[in-house]
């Protein structure tokens, strides 16, 4: 019976909310208006709420533009929790494009999608995602390519990378690696046998995991900005890839043992 009646709630608030703000979003980017960048942030700060999940958050964002941020990936939770940080757009497999619900969601937060399969449309999407950088938008690349069990980070893919090009050269970079970390859930530590409650990975169903993140206890997660990449490495696709896998696993493995304060 409260299974039942968390769930109403949450579908009775979230679902009028949610077709409110569809058009004034399409409208928005119809426009071309920078309240398009703004609105998914208030939304998601909504949905974060309805959900319980308190994001904290360490570090800045790079103020400067272009800026690419390389994130860790366990979750459809952690498009929630940064989207609720700052405005931000998504670097996503095109299949995400032609999902029921979700690929609406992406396409009114402005994401690109990438086929992975056809090297022309790799390509396209390097230009895509160079062209929202020089216009200032944050794009965001889960940089393993898939999501993780929650346990680990997974190696990070090289290939996206250098969408960015000649915009991030300079002596300031503008490539940061970000770590999403699940910390706590009903104020308790969560142990390595909880994170594949959180994790969304491999052949899980989308519904029955939604569920469980709704029906269990609020969820902690920290969202870790680490220092931005500079010089050579910034500018070397494969060396800023390797520094930002190092950068979040390090990062990650700090704030899952509480010892990371600011």
């Amino acid at each position: 019976m409260l299974a039942r009646f968390r769930i109403t709630i949450f579908l009775g608030l979230v679902t009028p909310f949610t077709l409110v703000l569809i058009p004034v979003q399409w409208l928005a980017i119809k426009a071309d208006l920078r309240f398009a960048r703004y609105l998914p942030v208030f939304y998601h700060r909504v949905v974060c709420a309805l959900l319980r999940l308190k994001v904290t958050v360490k570090g800045d964002p790079a103020l400067g533009r272009p800026l690419l941020l390389l994130s860790n990936h366990s979750s459809w939770l952690d498009i929630v929790a940064l989207s609720s940080v700052m405005p931000v757009s998504f670097i996503a497999k095109s299949e995400v494009g032609t999902w029921p619900i979700f690929g609406l969601f992406a396409r009114l937060q402005r994401s690109v999608f990438v086929d992975r399969s056809r090297r022309m449309a790799t390509r396209d999407a390097h230009h895509a995602v160079s062209k929202r950088l020089k216009d200032g938008d944050a794009m965001v690349l889960f940089a393993e390519g898939t999501t993780s069990d929650g346990h680990r980070v997974l190696s990070f893919r090289s290939s996206l990378v250098g969408a960015a090009g000649d915009l991030l050269g300079g002596a300031q970079s503008r490539i940061q690696p970000v770590a999403i970390t699940y910390t706590r859930r009903t104020g308790l530590p969560i142990h390595r046998s909880e994170r594949p409650c959180i994790a969304w990975y491999g052949d899980m169903e989308l519904v029955p995991h939604f569920k469980g993140i709704l029906l269990g206890g609020p969820i902690e997660v920290t969202i870790s900005f680490c220092d931005p990449l500079t010089g050579e490495v910034a500018r070397d696709r494969k060396s800023a890839t390797r520094a930002a896998e190092q950068a979040i696993r390090l990062r990650a493995a700090y704030v899952m043992r509480g010892r990371v304060s600011a």
